[in-house]
């Protein structure tokens, strides 16, 4: 089976937005950094024309593709978290700088791309065995910026 690559598009940001993200995930690099050749027609000889990165296992690409097209919520990344501390790390990390935060775990980050800050568990939150919990819990996100997994919880449980 092909393995399947998501491709980043960037104007310009393409080797600075590769090399921030695979600092700040596990188990991730900058893989190869294709640059102009001399003779190039579009771009200065040496420029970044596409990085190839791995991001938590995960290969991706990013393209210097110039301002034709731009990054939309149309795609978004999804950092599943284990606790609390892994939520605010990334919800921090991705959304400094220039990036701006949405509500319910969404942000984008300084470059554009938008990312879901979430539990690993979210989805049982949200859509588990409990129609009840899963309305009070999705209702509890919607009042939410960065998400807190114990208040998601406390309203999946219900009133004690």
């Amino acid at each position: 089976m092909p393995e399947i690559i998501p491709n980043l598009w960037f104007d310009g940001q393409a080797e600075e937005a590769a090399r921030f993200y695979a600092g700040l995930f596990p188990n991730s690099q900058i893989d190869h950094i294709m640059h102009a050749p001399s003779d190039n027609p579009v771009a200065s000889p040496g420029t970044v024309l596409y990085v190839e990165f791995t991001l938590n296992g995960q290969r991706y690409g990013a393209i210097n593709g110039g301002p034709t097209f731009t990054l939309s919520e149309a795609i978004s990344l999804v950092v599943a978290c284990q606790d609390q501390a892994e939520i605010d790390h990334y919800w921090d990390a991705l959304g400094a700088d220039g990036g701006t935060h949405s509500q319910c775990g969404w942000l984008k980050d300084r470059f554009g791309l938008s990312w879901q800050i979430q539990p690993a568990h979210m989805q049982r939150l949200v859509a588990g065995p409990s129609a009840e919990g899963s309305a009070r819990a999705f209702q509890a996100m919607l009042g939410m910026t960065k998400l807190d997994i114990s208040e998601l919880e406390a309203a999946y449980a219900g009133p004690r």
